[in-house]
């Protein structure tokens, strides 16, 4: 058994860094490199995507990410954990495997493919034995959004990656997995840790739930004395350093920008963390209170005392759902009476609206520079500011409506208040509004397929 091993956070999600992974693999010694693609609504995206084309469906900017790293994975001994696979794991590894063969490293590693995670063709059996999938928030069936569902997926957690891990794979793909899966299955892996060691289970997904969102633990997007966080165009992306006893050391490669500091940390672990008694997930529940911090030299911070308990009998499961359109157009209001200008385009404009008889489920209305980010809070604003942005964005099931909104933005420019900019973009654009279904399923509903493929 490894005293130590490194996994390195390379991806905080789907658009990050692009090059963030390579520095990683390229600035020091990392045993795995974990790489977090996926969000909520990521997965409507890409069933969209794969709708259009079924050879898509997975996030593309992994592929040619392999093919800038994977000799040096090889040639180092660096293992892949990534929910790149999105609705389409197998289209993904087979990717991977065509990019391996080109660049001849055909029979010199293993693709692990983790699926079972996506229940969209298994909606209509499982409401119909009465499994209703209800809205952790609302309490309603799934079935009164039944016929606009676009992707249901169950987040699977760690273990199904650990068998492919066993399995010798060198990259593993999956698609809805947890976050923190991605970290933990490495450590339980080769460590050896047992399903009921709750104690350094939670461990591992608290580390996972630290380095999750890439270089947000390690000075970005980092509130505490922000200006004073080192060359952040140069940040440096966290690294776990982690023992088999369950304590680990988060750091990142010298010489590389950004911080490690416990005011960073703390910030990151409070970041959806929900019941910080409770954190729940598929290998275990987390007590986020029984964490303890403290430095143990520059940019390393050590993490050691947490406790865990049994996981749930449950699976969550992300449900998207088409609930309507919408649009927003926004025009600049310049000095002088700035704000005032603004207030005043926006009733123009919804008295417009309601003259035209078109109804929406919602308008919303921010001035950007003098309420838009605290709203009510920020009170009226003090003195004469030099410039507003007016935003406004509707919401309807009534596409027609949204569409005629969007034709009602430019001529304030010519029939409204004086001194308006910033309309070079066109008209706003229709989109359709995609919602979030958080739901649970039990456990024994959702069976793991593991593959492990030679490339």
């Amino acid at each position: 058994m490894k005293q130590k091993i490194r996994i390195a956070a390379g991806q905080g999600f789907w658009g990050d860094l692009l090059d963030a992974p390579v520095r990683q693999v390229e600035g020091g010694p990392i045993d795995y490199l974990m790489l977090d693609y996926l969000a909520e609504v990521t997965m409507s995206i890409m069933q969209k995507q794969r709708s259009r084309d079924p050879n898509a469906g997975y996030a593309k900017d992994f592929i040619p990410l392999m093919k800038q790293i994977l000799p040096a994975c090889v040639e180092r001994d660096i293992r892949v954990t990534a929910n790149a696979g999105g609705v389409n794991v197998e289209g993904c590894a087979a990717a991977v495997r065509e990019v391996a063969r080109e660049l001849g490293l055909s029979g010199k590693l293993r693709i692990g493919i983790v699926t079972g995670d996506d229940i969209m063709p298994r909606l209509d059996e499982l409401l119909g034995r009465r499994i209703e999938l209800r809205n952790m928030d609302t309490e309603e069936p799934l079935a009164t959004v039944r016929d606009r569902i676009q992707s249901a997926n169950a987040y699977l957690g760690a273990w199904p990656m650990v068998e492919a891990l066993n399995g010798g794979a060198r990259i593993v793909i999956t698609g809805r997995a947890t976050d923190t899966g991605l970290t933990l299955a490495p450590l339980i892996h080769e460590f050896g840790w047992a399903a009921d060691d709750w104690n350094r289970l939670a461990a591992g997904t608290i580390a996972g739930h630290i380095i999750e969102c890439g270089a947000q633990c390690s000075g970005g997007n980092c509130q505490y004395e922000w200006r004073s966080v080192p060359n952040l165009a140069n940040v440096g992306f966290p690294i776990v350093e982690a023992a088999p006893d369950g304590t680990f050391v988060i750091t990142k490669h010298e010489g590389t920008g950004g911080w490690v500091i416990i005011p960073s940390i703390k910030e990151q672990l409070v970041y959806e963390m929900g019941d910080p008694h409770a954190y729940l997930t598929p290998d275990c529940v987390a007590d986020f209170t029984t964490v303890c911090l403290e430095y143990e030299g520059r940019d390393r911070v050590r993490v050691y005392g947490i406790e865990g308990r049994p996981a749930t009998e449950f699976l969550k499961v992300s449900i998207s759902y088409s609930a309507g359109h919408k649009a927003v157009g926004t025009l600049v209001y310049s000095w002088p009476d700035a704000y005032a200008k603004a207030q005043v385009a926006d009733k123009i404009l919804r008295a417009r609206l309601d003259r035209l008889g078109l109804k929406f489920d919602q308008v919303h209305t921010e001035f950007v520079g003098a309420n838009a980010t605290h709203g009510r809070l920020a009170g009226e604003p003090s003195g004469d500011l030099p410039e507003v942005q007016l935003r406004v964005g509707v919401r309807s099931e009534d596409r027609s409506a949204v569409e005629r909104f969007t034709k009602e933005i430019a001529p304030l420019v010519l029939t409204g208040p004086p001194g308006v900019t910033g309309f070079a973009g066109g008209r706003p654009k229709v989109e359709e509004i995609v919602a979030y279904w958080p739901a649970l399923i039990p456990k024994e509903e959702i069976v793991p397929k593991v593959q492990v493929i030679e490339a």
